[in-house]
């Protein structure tokens, strides 16, 4: 999730469409047919998928407004994660704990890290990492830093003056060894699936009278990042594209991609470029461009469930 934080307070999680009485509480997962799972961030991102619904019905549960339906005939849970890392683990693990979630995917928008690519682009990363996932070390009588001795899931990664980057770890089993794990992957056939959906996708260059200078392409493949920071500074966009190798960050995927990872769900996030995470010009472009994102990761979204094959 990418935006500036006054407009991202009130939309985090606003309905999209006001209601005429509460909304019933879902039923048991067990009387439901399996569902493909399509989370955002905030409502701009998913009102575009919901417009398009079928056979539409809403329930409610702990707060947060869940919508069954189907998307050109598939049967999907829409939801919004809400905004940051804790919102969006806590809202995913509702949805499987009261639904028959088959496969988990993300629509939403980022900032991006790779200086090759754009506003408007859409990228589809092949694995995720919590980049603030990590150990502030202290100052040491050298002018460096010194690590805990017993710092488990240690990376061999470049660190960010005080900042080193550990792994998550990660229990999947009851009573399972933990395992150290930085990077949680995208299930290789929707990953497949979006490369077919990718070559049959034109992006929107404009929004109403608000364009792009250039035509907006679609990145299958790369990486992810994910910390519940909003990052608008140059210098650690270049750390994180340089030691992560990544091509966006946002606020969500990484948490979401760690509960699908334990669960052994299968995960994908799809993120359009709202902006350039600190390396606008002049200023962040997020408040511009939102709503252009979040309309080219739907596009790509609805095309890449036309190649699921259930």
């Amino acid at each position: 999730m990418r935006l500036i934080l006054p407009l991202l307070a009130a939309l985090a999680f606003a309905p999209t469409a006001a209601l005429a009485a509460p909304p019933p509480v879902a039923k048991a997962a067990s009387a439901r047919p399996p569902v493909t799972a399509i989370i955002s961030a905030f409502a701009p991102e998913m009102e575009l998928l919901e417009g398009q619904l079928s056979d539409r019905r809403e329930s409610r549960i702990g707060g947060v407004r869940f919508v069954e339906g189907r998307l050109d005939g598939r049967p999907v849970l829409l939801f919004l994660s809400g905004m940051s890392m804790v919102n969006a683990a806590m809202t995913t693990q509702l949805a499987l704990d009261h639904f028959p979630v088959r496969r988990i995917v993300f629509s939403g928008i980022a900032g991006g890290l790779d200086p090759a690519l754009d506003v408007g682009d859409v990228v589809v990363p092949d694995a995720w990492a919590n980049y603030l996932e990590s150990v502030f070390a202290r100052a040491d009588e050298r002018g460096g830093y010194a690590l805990p001795t017993d710092m488990e899931g240690r990376v061999p990664l470049e660190n960010w003056q005080m900042i080193f980057p550990r792994a998550a770890l990660v229990q999947t089993a009851e009573g399972g060894a933990i395992e150290p794990k930085l990077w949680f992957e995208v299930d290789p056939a929707l990953l497949a699936a979006a490369r077919k959906a990718a070559g049959k996708v034109r992006l929107e260059r404009c929004v109403e009278a608000l364009c792009l200078t250039v035509q907006p392409r679609i990145l299958v493949g790369g990486k992810g990042v994910s910390a519940s920071v909003f990052m608008d500074n140059a210098e650690f966009r270049a750390y994180l594209h340089r030691v992560f190798g990544a091509q966006a960050t946002d606020m969500e995927s990484a948490a979401v991609a760690h509960v699908a990872h334990v669960h052994g769900i299968a995960f994908i996030a799809f993120r359009s470029l709202s902006d350039l995470a600190g390396a606008d010009p002049e200023h962040n472009q997020a408040g511009t461009f939102f709503r252009l994102a979040s309309a080219n990761a739907a596009t790509v979204v609805r095309a890449f469930m036309s190649e699921l094959k259930d």
